[in-house]
């Protein structure tokens, strides 16, 4: 049965972030996601999962600087002291929240770049987060966007990303399938899906083209919901969308998503 985590860096925006906790939980969301939890301390962040009795599935490292328009560094050469601070920071937050997954951002190359040299920084990398989380049980994930959304993002495809997964040789890399970026860059959602399923480590949601709720759109979720039960993922479903207005008006798809299922 489908398990939604609502995304409180997109969702609930109506108030402040201590406060969407309170409001996810009201909704009948027993976890959450959020992008980042650094301008917070591990132990605010967590009295307000605790507050509200949710669990945390997922956030991202540090992505660099997020305000100047950085989206992770993870492939950038010359940022490894950097990266591997935030590594630290990151599992830091993780063992305070009882976070089981940490999202590592690729950032943006430049066109024209060298793609190899990126790779190899990139693995680099890859190899040491996978090991210093995993000293810890933690899980890594890794995950494609969109080059529409994200300009210049190096890592896009599903394929590119389990190929990167294998070559990092770490088995707590995972890769996670966001059907809404899928979608864009290669469509073939269920087919991906059954593929890779051994290996994906979480997932996303989103209408598409506009990434509202996923009750619209040219994906057909409740199809896919159900590909999730017959595949036996056990995984939670991150709801990374933006709402078309007020959040709590447009939860009606998660009422009939889990109604449908039998979900609780």
């Amino acid at each position: 049965m489908p398990r939604f985590a609502a995304n409180l860096s997109m969702m609930f925006n109506e108030v402040p972030f201590p406060q969407r906790f309170g409001a996810a939980a009201a909704a009948g969301f027993k976890a959450v996601e959020f992008l980042f939890p650094y301008d917070h301390t591990p132990q605010e962040v967590a009295s307000w999962l605790r507050d509200h009795d949710l669990k945390n599935v997922l956030f991202n490292l540090p992505p660099g600087d997020w305000a100047a328009g950085e989206r992770g560094i993870a492939a950038l050469p010359g940022r490894a002291d950097e990266f591997r601070t935030g590594v630290a920071r990151a599992i830091e937050f993780a063992l305070a929240l009882g976070t089981p997954s940490l999202h590592m951002m690729a950032g943006l190359i430049p066109a024209g770049a060298d793609l190899a040299a990126h790779r190899a920084v990139y693995l680099d990398n890859l190899r040491h987060a996978a090991a210093e989380v995993g000293r810890h049980g933690l899980q890594l994930l890794i995950e494609p966007i969109n080059g529409r959304d994200m300009p210049g993002y190096f890592l896009q495809s599903q394929a590119q990303a389990h190929a990167l997964r294998v070559d990092s040789g770490a088995a707590n890399v995972k890769v996670q399938m966001d059907f809404y970026h899928a979608q864009i860059v290669e469509g073939d959602l269920a087919s991906t899906f059954r593929k890779h399923f051994d290996h994906i480590g979480h997932v996303q949601i989103a209408s598409v083209p506009t990434r509202n709720e996923p009750d619209d759109g040219e994906v057909n979720y409740p199809y896919l919901y159900r590909l999730l039960d017959e595949l036996g993922y056990q995984g939670w479903i991150g709801c990374e969308y933006r709402p078309r207005g007020r959040t709590e008006d447009g939860l009606g798809w998660l009422a009939t998503a889990m109604q449908s299922t039998g979900a609780t």
